[in-house]
């Protein structure tokens, strides 16, 4: 029996969480139907995955593959059969799908794919319906289309097409099966792995593996956070680097287009400091290779990670009412302990990272630190702060990446206290 790499390196749990590996029922159950497409699920054409769900991979915004690249749907013309189609790709049978609009999920990510969709509800794929053509939208972020796949997918399709990505959904190695499963590995981190399964009652060597006793640890400093919250007004002037960036909210964008003068219109920001110790055994670096990190001309440096940390506004119901996406600006050694020193600068195209028992630190006065709450209500919410909050990079524990504080926003003042750590 061979299994997927996916569910290989999850046995290295037992000596550390690996990222990005977590396998679950599921996936695994499906993988052994249709191994051909979960060797090549990153690589398919009209894959769906949904992102910003809370509760977990059943809910969030949709987002679809086309030419190698992620991008958002858009709510209009978006109900139950769109919905219902989704869920059906994603692999959720006999679960009432209900779509969701507005952003409820958050604010699209990426480009808008699709738009106007029309589906008859009997489609196998999002992308057999109708809609307007690849690209071609007059959608806003804060349109993003999204749906529930019942209360959590426990209906599989027994035949389901392994054509989605998940993220949220995690498991230790021994429940995948669902018999259960006994794993041997011949040397303590390394050497001969060996599956016995309960069906068979025979074990199979299946693959070489080497599970890593050194990883990171990101850390994320919660007091830092409480201390240097405070708010700012500041003219669009000042943040037209930001805006290239997509750091504002949406509104900010639509009064770019429709006014003048918009240079002088102002934003309201909830500025902080975001302060990130490495406690672990080894550096924490990039997942993106140094010769594909991108390169952003107004702010004249290289992004390394898509997404290294996030920041979400959440209301009493839980729903994400803004919130600020941040590309890693650089990964860097900006403060040590004593005994230690710096290795990462990024400067002259230099190579970044984060080395064991060094801080990268994002000071609250710099570009695209902070959160739009130009439209936000004063009153009561819930702050996250979250950093490699896609799990695409290895750490000892993910346990102390996020932290859920409570946020009081006032029209003069906003105060964040109460932080709790926890998982992104």
């Amino acid at each position: 029996m061979k299994l997927p790499l996916l569910h290989l390196l999850t046995l290295c749990l037992t000596v550390g969480e690996l990222s990005g590996y977590n396998s679950n029922k599921r996936a695994f159950l499906q993988a052994k139907r249709s191994r051909k497409d979960y060797r090549r699920l990153k690589k398919q054409e009209g894959a769906l995955k949904l992102v910003g769900g809370e509760r977990g991979a059943f809910e969030g915004n949709v987002e679809i593959l086309h030419k190698g690249r992620w991008g958002n749907v858009c709510d209009d013309e978006w109900d139950e059969l769109e919905a219902k189609v989704v869920c059906r790709q994603l692999g959720y049978a006999n679960v009432k799908a209900k779509p969701t609009s507005n952003a409820r999920f958050g604010q699209a990510r990426r480009r808008y794919w699709m738009d106007n969709l029309l589906c008859g509800g009997d489609e196998s794929e999002l992308s057999k319906c109708r809609f307007d053509g690849w690209g071609r939208t007059d959608c806003r972020s804060g349109e993003a289309a999204g749906v529930i796949c019942g209360g959590g997918g426990e209906d599989l399709m027994p035949n389901a097409t392994l054509n989605r990505v998940d993220s949220q959904d995690k498991s230790k190695i021994r429940d995948v099966h669902p018999r259960g499963i006994a794993v041997r590995l011949s040397g303590p981190r390394q050497g001969r792995l060996e599956l016995k399964l309960p069906d068979s009652g025979v074990g199979e060597n299946v693959a070489g593996l080497t599970c890593a006793s050194r990883m990171a640890d990101l850390v994320f400093d919660h007091l830092e956070l409480e201390r240097t919250a405070h708010l700012e007004d500041r003219p669009l002037y000042f943040l037209q680097c930001a805006m290239e960036e997509n750091c504002l909210a949406s509104q900010a964008y639509q009064v770019q287009r429709e006014t003048d003068r918009w240079h002088w219109e102002t934003r309201r920001l909830l500025r902080f400091t975001a302060r990130i110790l490495n406690a672990g055994t080894a550096d924490f670096r990039p997942s993106v290779p140094k010769h594909l990190w991108e390169w952003h001309m107004c702010h004249m440096h290289y992004h390394s990670m898509e997404v290294f940390a996030t920041f979400d506004i959440i209301d009493s119901s839980g729903r994400r009412v803004a919130e600020g996406h941040k590309a890693s600006f650089c990964l860097e050694d900006n403060q040590c302990l004593h005994g230690v020193q710096p290795r990462y600068r990024c400067a002259n195209y230099g190579d970044q990272g984060i080395s064991v028992n060094c801080s990268d630190i994002y000071k609250y006065n710099i570009d695209c630190q902070w959160v739009d709450i130009s439209e936000l209500a004063p009153g009561p919410y819930t702050l996250k702060v979250a950093v490699n909050p896609e799990l695409k990079v290895g750490e000892m524990s993910f346990d102390n990446n996020a932290a859920t504080c409570k946020l009081l926003y006032a029209e003069t003042f906003a105060k964040v206290h109460s932080c709790v750590m926890g998982r992104p």
